[in-house]
């Protein structure tokens, strides 16, 4: 039996906008008291009118051409139904058969590329507060983040591992964070990951066949497990675990009850990080469920070229091509991935990257591995970080063997196989020298001499 993992992530990014997607209400929710940031628009009373934000329209766009989208140049948003108590007027305005981006692709860093459905726009919803009041459980609404402007980034079930759709998550938040629409803080509640798994299952089969009879291939069959979707994960830890969890409980489902996919046996799922498994929420619902139907609200779009170029020129240098300038100066592309996601250090490398006194390697490590401070001199700060110290064999010689001479206790450690105690010498050669010694200098004499 042979299992492929089939994975397709949904990435909802909240837009750092002034005010949210259909009204005037600050866009800003966080920490906020509850229900101090609506108007009758995000509370959906009658006779309310949403008036589309321009802003966020246009972030929408810039994150579709950073992902190599089509700009469709004919485009509208959409009433999606479905009665949740978050949603106060009891529908989404969200798109669906025309977004603002479809067809485009992230390249992993194995060459793979994950190809991207759509990315559109819709509002977010309020959210549900579990509390107990009066000694009852009861569930509050905050809808000071309804209506807040929300990009749906839907790819292709492309991955097959936990591990490709990890990647290609950071690859998204790196991505949103670099053209400057959104912080993407996970911790916020700024970007939501929805992974959405099942599994192809091949089995040979089994025939007879006479021995004249040559057979190139064994036959399979393939069969694939019910779709399960997992709902607002914060971490690519977690989503990591969620999709190994389900790969893993599809599988041995599927080899005890042999359902297979269908229509109507699509799930959606919870995860818990504790215990670290998924949990049944309900069954999932399918587009028709929804009831779309154009906005009547608001007209349709049309997106001219004009804008298409003007909101293309504004991009900056996105992240993949920042690693391959950075590693293209010589610097490891270990280090480079590090300083690409830390504005500061790559300022800080573009700034010194034609000194001479300056190794871009040796600056990206220390940088990457925050042996520097950054908010001192530079310069100064990586010249203490690199120096090196007394390496004088004859004098730190000299040093050692009087230490060595003094604690014959640690000596005999050493010599019955306690070799951490080296460490003790080398530290007290350091002291004595007032830690002008080169450590690693120090080091490969203590060890010769105690093994001499």
């Amino acid at each position: 039996m042979k299992i492929t993992p089939l994975i397709g992530l949904e990435v909802h990014v909240e837009l750092e906008t002034k005010s949210k997607m259909f009204c005037g209400c600050p866009a800003n929710h966080f920490g906020k008291e509850p229900n101090t940031q609506t108007c009758p628009v995000c509370l959906g009373l009658p006779g309310a009118l949403p008036v589309p934000n321009e802003k966020a329209i246009e972030s929408c766009l810039k994150i579709g051409l950073a992902l190599n989208c089509r700009v469709n140049i004919l485009s509208k948003f959409d009433r999606k139904q479905y009665f949740y108590p978050d949603l106060a007027k009891g529908y989404q305005i969200s798109q669906y058969d025309q977004p603002f981006c479809s067809d485009g692709f992230v390249i992993l860093d194995s060459g793979k590329r994950i190809g991207i459905e759509r990315v559109h726009m819709e509002e977010d919803t309020g959210k549900l507060q579990h509390v107990v009041l009066d000694g009852k459980k009861v569930s509050l609404v905050d809808y000071n983040r309804s209506g807040v402007p929300l990009v749906e980034i839907v790819s292709r079930p492309d991955m097959s591992s936990s591990i490709e759709a990890k990647e290609y998550l950071k690859k998204i938040h790196e991505i949103v964070k670099a053209i400057g629409v959104s912080s993407a803080d996970m911790e916020k509640g700024q970007m939501r990951l929805e992974p959405t798994i099942n599994v192809k299952i091949e089995n040979s089969i089994n025939i007879n066949v006479s021995d004249s009879t040559k057979i190139s291939d064994t036959p399979t069959i393939s069969v694939y497990t019910p779709l399960a979707e997992v709902k607002n994960i914060n971490s690519f830890n977690f989503a990591q675990q969620a999709i190994d969890f389900e790969i893993a409980r599809q599988t041995e489902e599927f080899e005890k009850s042999g359902i297979e996919k269908s229509a109507t046996n699509k799930t959606t799922r919870g995860y818990d990080s504790i215990k670290k498994i998924t949990f049944l929420q309900r069954t999932k619902e399918e587009a028709k469920d929804y009831r779309y139907f154009p906005e009547p609200d608001i007209p349709p779009f049309i997106i001219e070229n004009e804008l298409i170029e003007k909101l293309r020129g504004e991009l900056p240098l996105l992240p993949d091509q920042l690693i391959s300038d950075l590693i293209g100066r010589g610097i490891d592309v270990k280090y480079a991935k590090i300083i690409v996601g830390n504005e500061e250090a790559l300022s800080i490398l573009n700034n010194y990257k034609d000194d001479s006194d300056i190794e871009p390697n040796k600056l990206a490590s220390l940088l990457a591995n925050k042996k520097i401070d950054t908010k001192g001199d530079i310069k100064g700060e990586y010249q203490k970080a690199t120096k090196v110290g007394n390496t004088n064999i004859e004098e730190l010689k000299s040093v050692v063997e009087k230490i060595i001479s003094s604690n014959p206790n640690v000596v005999a450690e050493f010599k019955k196989g306690k070799t951490g105690v080296a460490g003790f010498f080398v530290g007290q050669a350091m002291k004595e020298t007032k830690g002008q010694a080169d450590p690693k200098t120090l080091n490969k004499i203590v060890i010769e001499l105690l093994n001499s």
